[in-house]
């Protein structure tokens, strides 16, 4: 969990309570954005087989869309090759054609019958730069989201101005200012490490 608020004491208690709402919802609210970034990074796959890539894939089961990962075990076997085992075995053929439908995987599911395994093939180097440009794309939007709850945080607290005094807003907002850095901080640091892993051979 990243820091929520910091000098809430500095402040008088009347203020200090609506203004403690307004950051710690916007943290949170932030927290979740770095969240699904990091989701959104493990979506896009690498050198190596990630379980994490295949847990969102849609399948077709009794004629309604469900993420693979509620479907089935996924586990690692090798660095390249996942194992995946149906919790029930009549979706077999549905997760194997969701797998070949997945433009992204570029790879050759093998069902046996009882389980399927699929070998990811290696990533060229334009594939690589391809999906780091992808990466740094999806990074950019979650900024955009943290931005923006800054902006929405910043507009409740200039709105208390006349409520509460302005050294306490002023504090607030730098507080908010610290808070935005932390979690535009933590993106940049998940993106770094996704890029990483994209340009490992």
């Amino acid at each position: 969990m990243l820091p929520t608020t910091l000098g809430l004491k500095h402040w008088n208690r009347e203020g200090a309570s609506v203004i403690s709402e307004v950051l710690a919802e916007t943290a949170a609210k932030m927290d979740k954005a770095v969240e699904v970034a990091r989701e959104d990074f493990g979506t896009v796959r690498t050198g190596r087989a990630n379980p994490q890539l295949f847990q969102k894939i849609p399948v077709d089961y009794y004629g309604s869309p469900t993420p693979l990962g509620q479907l089935a075990a996924i586990v690692n076997l090798e660095a390249r090759t996942i194992q995946i085992t149906p919790y029930d075995k009549s979706a077999l053929k549905a997760i194997e054609t969701a797998l070949r439908e997945q433009p992204n995987l570029s790879a050759n599911p093998n069902n046996d019958g009882e389980v399927i395994r699929v070998t990811m093939p290696e990533l060229t180097e334009e594939r690589r730069k391809e999906f780091v440009k992808l990466v740094r794309s999806k990074g950019e939007d979650a900024k955009v989201v943290v931005r923006n709850l800054r902006r929405k945080a910043k507009d409740d607290l200039d709105a208390l101005k006349g409520e509460v005094g302005d050294d306490e807003v002023a504090r607030a907002e730098k507080e908010l200012e610290s808070l935005t850095k932390v979690r535009i901080d933590a993106i940049d640091e998940a993106l770094k490490r996704k890029e990483a892993e994209l340009l490992e051979v």
